[in-house]
């Protein structure tokens, strides 16, 4: 490998980081306006939040923003951690690249996690079921899905890919 493929692999390593830290934030950062904004409103109709809030709290419920914030977090720390680790090692860029599709793939039940009790405090509160009442849960879990499914096509299109001959001495 010449040294320019080599510059051009450590690039595209690189850019293909900073995107996934991107994606798996704005997934994140979805998933917490979800949680903790859009689904109590759709939850709870001709309510504000702060009513919401206040009612929940009357109850002796909270929608947790602290456990919801803590595991939403974890999804950004890895994808920063493997940012780092697929820079630094000047990694081909198929591995950040599949690393940050498994992220988003399992952002479906980073998700799931971080708002149940939430869901769980509004249900007891408001004598409803606890999922989601809002849709906008659905662009998350069509991420997720469409990162298998692209997870999936990468990995087929890693292993049909031709190899560069080995070197002979």
């Amino acid at each position: 490998m010449t040294r320019m493929q080599r510059r051009t692999m450590r690039m595209q390593t690189l850019w293909i980081s900073i995107v996934g830290v991107l994606a798996v934030t704005i997934y994140a950062a979805l998933a917490a306006v979800q949680i903790l904004v859009l689904n109590p409103l759709a939850a709870a109709p001709g309510r504000s939040l702060d009513e919401i809030h206040a009612e929940m709290s009357n109850a002796g419920e909270s929608l947790m923003p602290g456990q919801a914030f803590f595991i939403l977090g974890v999804g950004i720390a890895l994808a920063v951690a493997l940012a780092v680790v697929a820079v630094c090692t000047a990694a081909h860029p198929l591995i950040p690249a599949m690393g940050f599709l498994v992220l988003l793939m399992l952002g479906a039940g980073g998700y799931f996690i971080a708002s149940f009790g939430a869901g769980m405090g509004l249900a007891d509160a408001f004598g409803i079921g606890g999922g989601d009442y809002s849709p906008w849960a659905r662009p998350l879990y069509a991420v997720s899905a469409l990162s298998a499914v692209a997870l999936v096509v990468v990995g087929v299109m890693a292993a049909v890919r031709p190899r560069s001959a080995p070197a002979t001495a």
